[in-house]
Formats: C-alpha cells, structure tokens, sequence
C-alpha cells in the first residue's frame, strides 16, 4: 500500500554526516539499458517512455536511455523522448561505446548515433582491464587508451557532456592498476566529467571497493568527478555503492529493484534511503524521496514482475508486524519497531493478523475497519484466529475473509444470500473437452432460490450459478470478477485426503481483495473462498 501522493509528507531531518562523505552523490538511473537485460524483461518503446516519465517525476538526476543505433527500438525511443517528454529534474543520456579498433572517430557510427540521439550528455563504456583490451577487443593496450582518449575528445568537441564507464574496471585495477590507470587519465585529459567505476562481473567486496575508490579519488581529487556502477552477483551491490561514496564518488549508478542481468544491479530503492536517510548524504530534491515506493511500484507494473514484498524500505512487508510483542509496543510507540518513518519514502505500516497476534494487532486492524470489538471481543476473535489457522487457513494472504470474520465477532451477519445445497457436475465432451455444471439452491430474502450455471471448472460454474440466482437483486454483482485462483495441498503424506487451500483474488475496478477456504473437499474449500468473495464485495458496494 502506498500513500496518497498528493498528501503532504515532511521532509526528513538529514542524520549528521561524516566529515569524509559529500553532502551529495548524483544518482544515475540505467533501468531502461541495464534494467531491461534482466531475464523476462522486454520494454516496449511505450514501455520505456512512460518509465523515464516516473525516473524525472522521482527526481533521480541522469535517465541512461538505452543504447541509441543498437536497434530499432532504441531509435525511436530517442526520436519521440526529444518530442513527447519535458523533463523537469533529470538529464537523459545516451549510451554507447569508444571507436572500434584501430578506427577513426569520423566514420565511426556509435560515436555518430550517440550525436544523432539529441542528447546533451553521453556515456560511453571503454574497456579498462588490460586483460580484455588484449583478449576481448585483440589489440594492443597503447590502441585501448587511444580509443579512450580519441572518443572522448570527439564527443567533447560536439558540445555534449562526456561519461566515461571504465568497464571492468576493478578486476582490471587488482590485475595491472597501471594500465587502469592511464585509461582514466586518458578520458579525464580529453573532457569527461566523470570517470564512473565499474565492477562489470560483480566480484568485488565493499572493503575492495572503498580502498580502490578512495585511491582514484585521491588521484584526481577535484580535477574530475567520480561515480561507481556495480552489480549484485555477491549480494554486495548496494553496500559496494555505500562502500564506494565512502571511498569519494559522487554519482551512484543503479536501476530501480535492481533489475539488471544475472543477479541484478545495485538496487537504488535501497542505496537512495541508505544515503539519506542514514548516512545524511542528499541523493533526490527536496520532497522527492516520498516518492520512491510509487515509482518502484510502478516500475515493476511496467516490466510486469511482482513486487518483492520483503524489499527493504518500499515493499509491502517493509514495516509489517505480525508478532503480537511488537505490535503492542508499536502502539505506544511507533519507532519501536521500525528504524525509519514509513511514510518518508512513501510506504505505510501494515498489521498482519494470525495466530501470533495479540489483542493489540487485532484492536489496531479493528480501528483501521471502523469497528469497534470490545475486549470479550477481541478475545473471541483471537481464540477463532488461533482455530483456524491451525487447520490450515492463513489470513495473511486473505485480508477480506479476515474482514469477515471480525464482523461476525462483532455480531454482523450477511444477509445477501444463503446457499442450502449445491451439486456440481462434470462430464466428458469429448476426448480434449469436459463440460462443467452446478446446481445452487440458495435462500434470498426469505424466497427459496435453484438456479444452474456452467463454466470453465467447478469454480466458474459454482460463480455462475450463484449470479444467475441473485444478480437481479444486486446488480453490483457485474462488477465484481475474480481475478486469480490458487490452490495449496497443505499434507502430501495423505494423498488426494489432504486438507486443500483455497485463496481467490477478485476486484470490483476499484479495489482488491482476497479470500480463503480450506478443507479436506477442493470444492467446498473453493465455496468458502468464493462466497467470501461475493459477500465482500456486496458489503463494500454499498459504500
């Protein structure tokens, strides 16, 4: 759950700040390049737009926007980001690579895309291990820092802003720190503003990274900028990103959640509170960080991969309770159990009910529902809570059939509709097909109800029947649909008598729920699961 945008959030008070640590480190976003190698990921031209719009929205200084001539893609990206988007707070960037070897800048064509892209600030990657400038690229380190220097030169020349990615530049600086060296000098001599760092493999750890950069940073001291760009491959990214503002570098380069290739980049949802929220360095504009759970959600609606519920400041579970302890004193005292304000990067405390819970969680999740449960009650509530999850229900997943059932405690019933039977039937079409049917025998103000449906599975066909039944009398019935059905056996040892979860999502366009049933029949278990459903979304219709 995110808060409401247009809430006004104060802006945090910064944490002293170490003499040593700038008062500010620029964050450079490359989801549209880095962030799209990830598996699974394919951005349409619209895809990658809308997400350079949220990037400017969030207020991260540099969007690296893809790789311009690499493909057709990119080109257009380019082409309609100059025409359809007005950027506020960031720079766009477009990336590419020095000549090639033994080439000529003139008549190289990354170098002339890179121009032809309209951007006024380029990175361009160059390789700065000595190992692959004479294995990868085959030619000879004297042509490798003439690449460097030859490209840099032209781009600066052309009135653009120059990156330099020193690719495979922490392998290379333990291999031969010499030849590293020189490449950076080689970029810096000729106009690049800054010399990012790159640990391209993701082996390094933060006390390598720290060392190195402080080295570099001393080197240059304040003749040229700084940054780091790392990946995630020993888990270390976001702490090799921290290590390296400790070492000196000003500019941090990440995607949002971390997508990039293999295990990921550093994940800048977690290194931008890091930097400001605990180490007092300024990372986004002022009023822009109550933002980031937003932009990460949306973010990840785009690239359509689910949410990380545990990711660390922005995701859903990023400040859940569930032990009853913890709770209780977070009624009293909301820091107890949270190491910053959630609403600072725009997320909220959430109160997760189950067996664990003490009267505390349950008072608190009665408030957020307008209901009032005295302490018999709540003592109620916790003892079915208890019963329950025991057999198998699991009320973390289901937050309306935990709605539900604190309404019954407190003395509400439902008087839609009351199912007195029901039969399902399934038979074989043909060979690929099985037609299925269920009859509903339902009570509904006071009338004694049969109506049959058919469907795709028990499920859809119980659905059926049960709107033909009472869909006259409660028309809000069309707008509800479910959306998604998952079924758990909770004891393998028992074969086809295991005990069956079921949890049904559903929505009505304007909100989303969820709902549970469990039992030892899969059909009955799905009722349970689909009636819930039903009669919350009645209930919240008449809101």
């Amino acid at each position: 759950m995110t808060r409401d945008e247009d809430q006004p959030v104060e802006v945090p008070e910064l944490p002293p700040r170490d003499p040593g640590l700038p008062e500010a480190v620029e964050i450079y976003d490359t989801t549209l390049r880095d962030g799209a190698q990830l598996e699974g990921i394919s951005l349409t031209v619209d895809d990658k737009l809308r997400i350079a719009d949220a990037l400017d929205e969030l207020g991260v200084q540099f969007i690296e926007g893809g790789w311009p001539g690499a493909n057709p893609k990119d080109v257009e990206f380019f082409e309609r980001a100059g025409k359809e988007l007005r950027f506020e707070r960031s720079t766009l960037v477009a990336f590419g690579s020095t000549r090639r070897p033994r080439g000529k800048v003139d008549d190289d064509p990354t170098l002339r895309n890179l121009l032809d892209a309209g951007t006024s600030a380029v990175c361009i990657v160059g390789k700065s291990s000595d190992f692959h400038v004479t294995d990868t690229l085959r030619t000879t380190l004297e042509e490798g820092e003439a690449m460097v220097a030859d490209s840099v030169r032209f781009l600066t020349s052309a009135g653009v802003r120059v990156l330099f990615d020193a690719e495979h530049f922490f392998d290379g600086w333990k291999n031969n720190p010499e030849y590293s060296l020189r490449l950076l000098e080689a970029a810096a001599e000729h106009g690049a503003e800054t010399l990012v760092l790159c640990d391209t493999n993701g082996g390094s750890l933060p006390h390598e990274v720290e060392a190195i950069v402080r080295e570099i940073t001393g080197h240059f001291r304040d003749d040229v900028k700084v940054g780091v760009h790392l990946h995630d491959d020993t888990g270390c990214g976001v702490a090799n990103a921290l290590a390296g503002v400790r070492g000196g570098a000003i500019q941090v380069q990440g995607t949002i959640n971390g997508y990039g290739e293999r295990t990921g980049n550093c994940n800048l949802t977690t290194i931008i509170p890091n930097l400001t929220l605990k180490m007092g360095v300024r990372t986004l504009p002022e009023g822009r960080l109550s933002r980031l759970t937003a932009v990460s959600n949306k973010v990840a609606e785009i690239v359509n991969i689910a949410p990380d519920p545990q990711a660390p400041y922005v995701g859903t579970s990023a400040f859940a309770h569930k032990a009853g302890l913890h709770v209780s004193a977070i009624a009293r005292r909301k820091d107890a159990y949270e190491h910053i304000a959630p609403e600072t990067v725009g997320n909220d405390t959430h109160f997760v009910v189950s067996e664990m819970a003490g009267k505390a969680t349950v008072a608190i999740k009665a408030q957020e529902l307008g209901l009032e449960l005295d302490g018999p009650v709540l003592t109620t509530v916790i003892d079915e809570l208890k019963r329950l999850e025991h057999e198998g229900y699991h009320f973390e997943a289901a937050d309306a059939s935990l709605e539900l059932l604190m309404r019954r405690a407190s003395g509400w019933e439902q008087s839609y509709f009351a199912m007195e039977s029901f039969r399902v039937i399934v038979s074989e079409a043909d060979e690929l097909r099985h037609d299925t049917e269920a009859i509903v025998k339902l009570v509904v103000d006071g009338e004694r109800v049969m109506r049959i449906g058919e469907g795709n599975g028990p499920v859809n066909a119980l659905d059926a029947a049960v709107r033909s039944a009472i869909g006259s009398r409660f028309p809000q019935l069309a707008k509800i649909h479910l959306t998604d059905f998952k079924v758990r056996v909770l004891d393998t040892s028992k074969g086809t008598g295991a005990v069956t979860r079921v949890l049904i999502d559903s929505t009505d366009g304007r909100r989303t729920w969820s709902t549970i049933g469990v039992n030892e029949n899969v059909i009955l278990a799905s009722w349970k699961a689909l009636e819930d459903s039903l009669v919350y979304g009645l209930l919240h219709a008449e809101e």
